[in-house]
């Protein structure tokens, strides 16, 4: 069955596509708001960023440039104060300087309560926790709560559609890199989406997916120790990018994501490299070699 297409409006708050963005899904009650760290105090007044709802504050690690998030609730207090109080609290917390956009979850019937703020809190911990795009930076795990049955399948509507609206405002963190693989139409086949490939030369043993986002390296691959005097800054720099993710042995701990072939192909082999030629099936094609095949039957 062909997947059923979604209409998203985007409303540009500021008139630019890098400030405030309103979010809103036909068929659906939940409001979603991005606004830069920045741009907090434009939104003082708005009477739904005073409801209670699930936001998200994103950033990255000064220490390894990794991309990073902190998921929390907040709920309505005495003083009619929401969402935006809390950001504001976060944005004078000198603990929390790393963040500098947040993504906010409300609704526009004020339908939140402590229930199901809870609830949204913990799944949308889980799910960036076990996406690994994101180094998730709460410090403990959020309680679900005790909802029925009834409820847990409302909210878990909700949470289809906020997953849509994240990707759409540019945040992939609850897509883990394997569910990235192309999108083939009906009819079609591919006989390399989401293939595993293989480089084995030169002191490496590594393997790969392809994706719509460009190649994974995956973890427990192992890379050339040593690059060559002709390797490219491009590769030299994803190195000391994910040492920590490199062991002694050269061996990776974590998937990584390349943009293209020949960039994944540099990282593994320390060298100025050709991708579509490098990376082969266990039959010993290349990634070349498949796509004009393909490009041959179609």
């Amino acid at each position: 069955m062909a997947t059923r297409g979604k209409s998203i409006n985007l409303f540009l708050m500021d008139g630019a596509p890098g400030g405030r963005i309103k979010c809103t899904l036909a068929n659906w009650t939940g409001v979603a708001y991005r606004i830069p760290r920045t741009e907090l105090d434009k939104c003082k007044g708005r009477d739904d960023l005073s409801q209670s709802g699930v936001y998200f504050l994103f950033g990255m690690s000064d220490q390894t440039g990794e991309n990073v998030v902190y998921i929390g609730q907040a709920g309505v207090r005495k003083n009619g104060e929401g969402i935006l109080f809390r950001l504001q609290e976060h944005k004078r917390n000198p603990d929390k300087d790393y963040w500098t956009e947040s993504v906010v979850f409300t609704t526009s019937n004020n339908s939140f309560g402590p229930t199901e703020i809870s609830y949204l809190e913990n799944r949308f911990t889980n799910m960036a926790v076990a996406a690994k795009r994101y180094l998730v930076k709460n410090g403990n795990d959020p309680t679900s709560g005790n909802i029925t049955e009834e409820k847990e399948s409302e909210l878990e509507e909700f949470i289809d559609y906020a997953k849509i609206v994240m990707g759409t405002l540019g945040h992939k963190v609850f897509e883990p890199l394997f569910h990235s693989v192309a999108t083939i139409s009906p009819g079609e086949e591919s006989t390399h989406a989401g293939e595993t490939f293989f480089i084995k030369r030169g002191g490496a043993n590594a393997q790969a997916r392809l994706t719509s986002e460009g190649l994974v390296v995956l973890s427990g691959s192992a890379i050339r120790k040593n690059t060559v005097p002709s390797c490219p800054d491009h590769a030299k720099s994803a190195r000391e990018d994910n040492k920590d993710y490199i062991d002694e042995n050269g061996v990776l701990q974590k998937d990584i994501l390349f943009k293209s072939p020949s960039a994944a192909s540099g990282f593994v082999l320390g060298a100025s490299t050709n991708g579509n030629k490098e990376w082969k099936t266990g039959d010993g094609k290349t990634l070349k070699e498949i796509e004009l095949s393909e490009a041959d039957d179609r």
